[in-house]
């Protein structure tokens, strides 16, 4: 199974997009890399999240700073893809190594809306769109406990979107601190109602894809069964319980 294959497998056998082929292409690319696939997964995850803290401070500096936020935003992005890829590139990957991915994953969009807060976005709007993003992730880890297998629905509002967001904010904000064209408003208060617009769209769509995914099953109903499982209980077929010397009989 190569790489994409398996990305595609861990998030529910999700139908990869031509940009997505090209995004994990790169990532993953990197990821076999000597220096970075010995750098545990946990450890880009962490980064990650300085980066985005980092984004704050450059972007709270002013001047030409918002032009590194910009970077820092977008090697947030690179290395939310590096701790998954390494980890299944090495083997790695663990149901703990999930939870502190999706842990650091919410601390960065935090520092993000933190962003755009900084560069001069209304803080009703920043407050908006980072509830949208907790409630849309939200939603989807109640919909997997339910049973959901995957992600339910890649939306537009999935985090290459919010990078890119804060990314043309930074930059727009360090180029051309005067506004943008035609509007006068600030580059960070246009990014910020695109981030509340999508986050608006992509819950829907969500919303959507878990009523799908749940409402055709019947109350009690397990989601499909994952391939470690089949391999396990396949692995023990046909053999005693623990503590029986042979199969019981009837």
């Amino acid at each position: 199974m190569d790489g994409q294959q398996a990305w595609s497998t861990q998030h529910g056998g999700v139908r990869l997009s031509p940009p997505v082929r090209v995004w994990l292409g790169i990532v993953q690319g990197i990821a076999r890399t000597g220096p970075v696939s010995r750098i545990p997964p946990d450890a880009l995850s962490a980064a990650g999240v300085l980066c985005a803290a980092g984004a704050v401070g450059a972007a709270a500096a002013g001047g030409a700073w918002p032009l590194l936020a910009a970077l820092l935003a977008v090697l947030t992005g690179l290395l939310d893809g590096l701790d998954g890829a390494v980890a299944l590139q090495t083997g790695k990957a663990r149901p703990l190594g999930e939870v502190v991915d999706a842990t650091a994953d919410r601390l960065g969009d935090l520092a993000f809306a933190a962003v755009l807060l900084v560069l001069g976005a209304p803080p009703a709007l920043c407050a908006a769109a980072a509830a949208l993003v907790l409630l849309h992730e939200y939603v989807r880890a109640r919909a997997q406990g339910a049973g959901m297998h995957g992600p339910g629905a890649v939306t537009v509002q999935e985090r290459p979107t919010r990078v890119i967001v804060v990314a043309v904010a930074a930059l727009g904000t360090g180029l051309f601190p005067a506004g943008t064209p035609w509007t006068g408003w600030s580059w960070a208060s246009v990014c910020a109602v695109g981030w509340v617009v999508v986050g608006v769209a992509g819950l829907v769509h969500l919303g959507a894809g878990v009523r799908r995914e749940l409402g055709r099953r019947a109350p009690g109903q397990a989601g499909p069964t994952s391939p470690a499982t089949i391999d396990a209980d396949s692995a023990t077929s046909g053999s005693p319980p623990p503590g029986c010397a042979e199969p019981p009989t009837r």
